[in-house]
């Protein structure tokens, strides 16, 4: 097959790009079978897609997700096992062509953002149902991406006799960043030679280094006083509400002498129960960010000394739980570099009007600095910067420091968004969603191919690992072996939601997409406007 027709194969409903370069024809061939296997599959793709949207569950309680998902790769010849590292919705899902071959990993997220409920394809606030939580991330898509780019390959490697294993696995509790690090801890990933992870973007990108970003550590701290009368005889009780709040003062005043890089935030999330009784339990909740495995520690430790310290002034006692960690991140270049290659080929989605009138109305009701649509330009490659900016974290960051990691960003949601917001749920049940999940499964898919297929990747994408990331720098775990994870969170609220969401569940036996099952026409605005 010609470099020519391989172009043609990978084009469909996408912009045109360069081809492949440097594959002998009978890779450029496979990678064309895989490309083709995902658009079979675009279907199939869009309702798991619409499924997980419509579920909208938070992290460590996204039960009917995990069960689905499961149940879809359980059908589909793959070895479940659940509850994997005590995570309940927790679980891997494993398929192997013959004997030997690389074991390579496909992870992606699937928790959601409080109070994110939000009707998609509806550009102004319109919860699904009002005060819910939904995917004001992005989090449904990136499980329906893996899944039909396994899906392409199983069929690809059993029919060519490809021998090797392909494990796909879930994100859970990433808001909190409280999930795979754990996964890391119980050695969920031994054996595992590389993992490629998939997250929502507004483009089709992929990096190497260290990104943007920061690790972090998420901890509660719990002061125990004891009660009195508040106006009878409040000199008898000792306040954990006054420690968390000196607590509080304490750090916020050392904010100053702290590196502007740092990221740090808290909630109060037991303050007492009523004015008149002396709070005899309150507890904090704090996120501490810096760039690198060492500043984390430093931050970690002086919130642990503020705590210590609050506890002595108000004669209170102070423990402390683990909810999460995230290392920083660092990507491997070699598999960047194959990644950037497949993105060139595939390209981005060519986004009809319809797409992008949605997207502009979407860019003007939250009045962004962006409001020219959806982006018609790939990133593609992105070398990593002299002096990373800081930011958010993502515990994929801990999996990259025990192998060969890179994440592929694809186009599913709409430029200039706040992120963590009910409007970042407005593309991702919609044709736009769709789009760009096709569009970074074949990526993906081609990146497993080139894997499976080009062992100087593997061992190149090993040394990179061995001889640069890793030289002068290792993995430093926050988690000991007695820590758990808390998934206790957020039960009471989806406890609380559940039922009137479960009334919105999309029913792809009826209804073609979860747009039709809740009446909301494409694009819900005129086009052009």
């Amino acid at each position: 097959m010609t470099r020519t027709a391989i172009a043609a194969a990978l084009a469909g409903t996408f912009l045109a790009a360069p081809a492949l370069a440097a594959d002998d024809p009978r890779i450029a061939a496979l990678k064309a079978e895989a490309v083709a296997g995902v658009a079979a599959r675009a279907k199939q793709a869009q309702v798991i897609n619409d499924m997980v949207f419509s579920f909208g569950e938070l992290a460590f309680q996204e039960v009917e997700t995990s069960k689905y998902l499961t149940d879809v790769l359980e059908k589909a010849g793959f070895t479940v096992t659940r509850g994997v590292a005590g995570l309940p919705t927790g679980w891997t899902a494993k398929w192997t062509q013959g004997t030997g071959g690389p074991v390579i990993a496909l992870g992606s997220d699937i928790d959601c953002i409080p109070k994110a409920s939000q009707k998609p394809g509806v550009p102004t606030r319109d919860p699904i149902v009002p005060g819910a939580p939904g995917h004001g991330e992005g989090h449904n898509s990136g499980q329906a991406l893996n899944i039909v780019a396994a899906l392409a390959l199983k069929d690809l490697m059993a029919k060519h006799k490809i021998a090797g294993t392909l494990v796909l696995w879930p994100g859970v509790a990433e808001e909190l960043v409280a999930g795979k690090a754990y996964m890391v801890r119980d050695k969920v990933f031994a054996g595992v030679d590389a993992t490629i992870f998939t997250h929502v973007a507004d483009n089709l990108s992929v990096g190497y280094g260290q990104p943007d970003g920061t690790g972090n550590v998420s901890v509660r701290y719990r002061f125990h006083g004891s009660s009195a009368h508040s106006a009878g005889k409040p000199w008898v009780g000792r306040s954990a509400l006054d420690a968390v709040e000196l607590m509080n003062v304490g750090w916020n005043f050392r904010r100053e002498h702290l590196r502007p890089e740092q990221r740090s935030h808290y909630v109060i999330t037991d303050g007492g129960d009523q004015p008149n009784v002396v709070p005899s339990e309150a507890s904090v909740w704090y996120f501490f960010r810096e760039q690198s495995f060492d500043r984390i520690a430093a931050n970690f430790a002086i919130g642990n000394k503020m705590a210590d310290a609050a506890a002595m002034m108000t004669d209170t006692t102070v423990d402390r739980d683990i909810i999460g960690t995230a290392a920083p991140q660092h990507f491997n270049k070699p598999m960047a570099e194959a990644a950037a290659a497949n993105i060139a080929a595939v390209g981005l989605p060519i986004w009809d009007a319809a797409d992008q009138t949605l997207a502009r109305a979407v860019q003007l009701s939250i009045k962004s600095d962006k409001q020219d649509g959806l982006a018609t330009k790939i990133e593609g490659m992105k070398p990593p910067k002299e002096k990373p900016e800081s930011g958010g974290s993502d515990d994929i960051g801990d999996i990259s420091w025990i192998m060969p990691t890179i994440t592929i960003r694809y186009p599913a949601n709409i430029p200039g968004l706040p992120g963590h917001n009910w409007a970042n749920a407005i593309a991702m049940a919609t044709p736009i969603a769709h789009k760009g999940i096709i569009a970074g499964a074949k990526v993906e898919a081609m990146t497993l191919v080139d894997l499976l297929m080009k062992p100087e990747l593997l061992k190149a994408a090993r040394a990179y690992f061995k001889d640069v990331q890793t030289k002068d720098q290792k993995y430093q775990p926050v988690l000991s072996a007695t820590d758990k994870p808390q998934i206790q969170i957020n039960a009471d609220k989806m406890a609380e939601f559940r039922p009137a969401m479960a009334k919105f569940y999309y029913d792809p036996a009826k209804y073609g997409t979860y747009l039709e099952q809740l009446g909301i026409k494409w694009p819900s605005v005129p086009v052009g406007k």
